[in-house]
């Protein structure tokens, strides 16, 4: 069952079971995978769904960071939640060791070296860890990764 199949089954039993919270943020995630499929003229793969995902989940951490730091627990609690739904359909993280180890492969298989080659190593990172690693946590093992 592909991804978009399941989240489309997710949001018919979200509104059988009256569950208006979790109706909401499948319908945001809906309407985001629609919305990038019209820009680009295309239909939306696993990995470019996981990729909307990844996005959304990044913009919710965000805003969970920016109410605490306003004082608005009420606002950090809706995203937080929004947050769990939206985690649920994003593929098992690997651990930081797991995501250093592959960098150090991917860096071995480029013959990179020094901070000068980060661009080609992110971007064959990128397409390898797509929806597997946070790419804050993936930036930070590829600069440990070419610094030593």
């Amino acid at each position: 069952m592909s991804l978009k199949v399941r989240i489309t089954d997710d949001m018919k039993a979200a509104m059988r079971a009256k569950e208006t919270e979790r109706l909401a943020t499948i319908r945001l995630l809906t309407a985001a995978i629609k919305q990038k499929e019209v820009d680009e003229r295309i239909e939306l793969d696993d990995a470019a769904v996981v990729g909307v995902i990844d996005k959304m989940v990044k913009q919710r951490k965000d805003s969970i960071a920016a109410f605490e730091q306003g004082n608005r627990p009420d606002l950090a609690a809706k995203e937080a939640a929004e947050l769990v739904v939206l985690q649920a359909y994003l593929p098992e993280r690997l651990s930081a060791e797991a995501v250093a180890a592959e960098v150090k492969a991917i860096v071995a298989e480029l013959g990179a070296k020094g901070p000068g080659d980060m661009g080609k190593v992110m971007g064959a990172v990128k397409t390898r860890l797509a929806g597997k690693a946070d790419m804050g946590q993936v930036s930070a093992a590829v600069k440990a990764a070419l610094a030593g």
